[in-house]
């Protein structure tokens, strides 16, 4: 069984992160070892939530692992809360890292082109020195554009997703994947460039008009799991993108909590019969 390590935060409420990520990766068949950069009461839509930071827990929990021998298939990031953070991400990444290891970085810190109120151009610098390091990196549009200092566009063609893709790549990732990609009416999906087999991949589906907190974390947690689990890159975006749409519809006919998260727990024995009906066929 293939073994992952995630470093995000948890929120002992709600749905996101890691409280997606452990369930998520664990049920489609790969260990998932969870390194908390911060515990939160519930999520950030709550009002009042309360935030312990463990910021300085995270190198004694990792040498201790090392000392363990414990080594990892993959490390995936999500949220790092801090620019502290994010060098010690980069520690973790020296510490396990190898030929064989996939770094699989969300660089989460924007989006409707607009860092999120914690966060700042400095912070977006070190993010993108983080990418620098990865294997895979899988940014939306505002995220690509602090990275790259490329301008936010609203509107936009098939020619500054790939512009935004190239200044991704200059970064030094070896697979930049932007999410969110609108190319025709009523589609969105993911534009991706593989610097290793040197090519474009492109894949859109129907766009549901709804947004959840969430959703970014379940659409990485479903990638970086079936890529372990062996499909290959195309196949694991496709499901990931697919899988999270029907989520956000199932998410729909329980109008009630709109900000709570997406019911992914509904919908995971039909990530489980995709993911074993695509190995079956890979």
């Amino acid at each position: 069984m293939k073994r992952i390590l995630t470093i995000q935060d948890i929120s002992c409420l709600g749905k996101c992160s890691i409280t997606i990520a452990l369930p998520v990766i664990s049920a489609m068949g790969v260990e998932t070892v969870i390194l908390p950069t911060a515990v939160l009461s519930t999520h950030t839509m709550f009002k009042n939530f309360t935030v312990k930071d463990l910021t300085d827990q995270l190198i004694p929990i990792t040498d201790h692992w090392k000392n363990e021998n414990v080594k990892f298939d993959a490390i995936y990031t999500g949220y790092l809360g801090s620019a502290e953070e994010i060098e010690i991400a980069k520690q973790i990444f020296d510490k396990f890292g190898s030929d064989d290891t996939l770094i699989f970085i969300d660089p989460v810190m924007a989006d409707n082109g607009k860092l999120y109120p914690a966060f700042d151009l400095e912070y977006a610098k070190l993010n993108a020195s983080l990418c620098s390091k990865a294997d895979i990196i899988v940014p939306n549009i505002t995220e690509a554009c602090f990275m790259t200092g490329i301008e936010y566009k609203e509107s936009y063609d098939e020619e500054y997703i790939k512009k935004l893709l190239s200044g991704l790549i200059k970064l030094g990732p070896k697979m930049a994947v932007i999410t969110g990609v609108s190319l025709s009416e009523g589609k969105t999906g993911v534009y991706g460039y593989d610097t290793v087999k040197k090519e474009y991949f492109i894949y859109q589906n129907d766009r549901v008009d709804a947004s959840y907190h969430g959703t970014g974390d379940l659409f990485s947690s479903i990638a970086v799991g079936a890529l372990l689990r062996g499909l290959s890159v195309k196949d694991s975006f496709k499901i990931a993108a697919d899988h999270t749409a029907d989520t956000i519809r199932e998410t729909l006919k329980n109008p009630g909590k709109p900000w709570y998260g997406v019911d992914f727990e509904t919908t995971m024995p039909d990530l489980i019969y995709t993911l074993n009906e695509s190995l079956k066929s890979s």
